[in-house]
């Protein structure tokens, strides 16, 4: 057995997790992305605490984001929307200055993702970002429902439990 498979049996099979949605549209009636990664949380055996939608500001993203990392129960905060080139996506300047450690495997492998599901080219505009933020992981999507599709089945569900694990050691 490769030691990253050992290490996965070493995880916690259940993870607190905060979503947060980013949108100057969306609401709980019309949050798609948002039930989507909600529930494929829950169908994998997390437990989703805490549920928020925020406007695309820097300081109300920032302050979702801090009230998740404040919150000892809470171990992934994971975020949809506000990562595309628009003026008002401003995700990933709100999330990346909070990171001890970035994760930047999780943007490239996102991309690479992407261009090959049929995204193509356009798949270098995605800015989805992950890292530690006192002790707990973000991981920052884009906000179509399948782009979370794709980052919970092919990245986040299948290591969510072994970056909480690793991140936690002494």
């Amino acid at each position: 057995m490769q030691l990253h498979e050992e290490h996965k049996k070493e995880a916690p099979d259940s993870v607190a997790c905060k979503v947060i949605t980013v949108s100057d549209t969306r609401n709980e009636e019309t949050d798609k992305s948002g039930r989507r990664m909600i529930d494929m949380l829950e169908a994998s055996g997390h437990q989703v605490t805490s549920y928020e939608i925020v406007t695309d500001e820097i300081i109300l993203i920032q302050r979702a984001v801090r009230d998740g990392l404040i919150d000892d129960t809470i171990q992934a905060v994971l975020i949809n929307g506000g990562t595309g080139l628009a003026p008002r996506d401003v995700t990933i300047e709100a999330v990346t200055p909070l990171f001890e450690k970035e994760i930047p495997g999780f943007g490239e492998l996102f991309r690479y993702l992407s261009y090959a599901e049929d995204i193509g080219s356009a798949a270098m505009m995605s800015r989805a970002a992950a890292g530690i933020a006192e002790k707990t992981a973000v991981f920052s999507t884009p906000g179509s429902t399948g782009a979370v599709k794709l980052a919970m089945e092919k990245l986040i569900l299948p290591e969510l439990g072994h970056v909480v694990r690793e991140m936690n050691k002494e």
